[in-house]
């Protein structure tokens, strides 16, 4: 497994929690804790590596529900809607992972480009 793409998902979530003032130690926690799980996981489909990134923001996102609301809220949206989350697309998180929104559809931002 190349820690490349571990240490790059780490810095393109932690990117996207920081840019939506979510940087908190519980999340950075669970970010962590994604990473460290989808590093097993990628050692057991090396095929798989390139969903890494995508994986791990979801598996931010899953636990942070659990404990703080939903993340990221969408922002583009504004008074047009309820408010909502962002989702990454595709389902599997890779190859190339966006945020998009859950009312609209429309791709927001790259994953760490929040």
């Amino acid at each position: 497994m190349d820690n490349t793409l571990l240490f790059d998902a780490r810095a393109r979530v932690l990117a996207d929690l920081q840019a939506r003032q979510q940087a908190t130690a519980p999340a950075v926690s669970a970010l962590e804790d994604a990473v460290s799980q989808r590093k097993w996981w990628a050692e057991q489909w090396p095929e798989g590596a390139q969903y890494v990134a995508g994986l791990v923001a979801q598996d931010v996102q899953d636990a942070l529900f659990e404990t703080v609301g939903r993340w990221p809220l969408c922002l583009d949206c504004g008074d047009r809607a309820p408010v909502h989350a962002l989702y990454i697309q595709p389902d599997l998180g890779g190859p190339d992972p966006v945020w998009v929104c859950e009312e609209t559809g429309d791709v927001v931002a790259p994953l760490g480009g929040l």
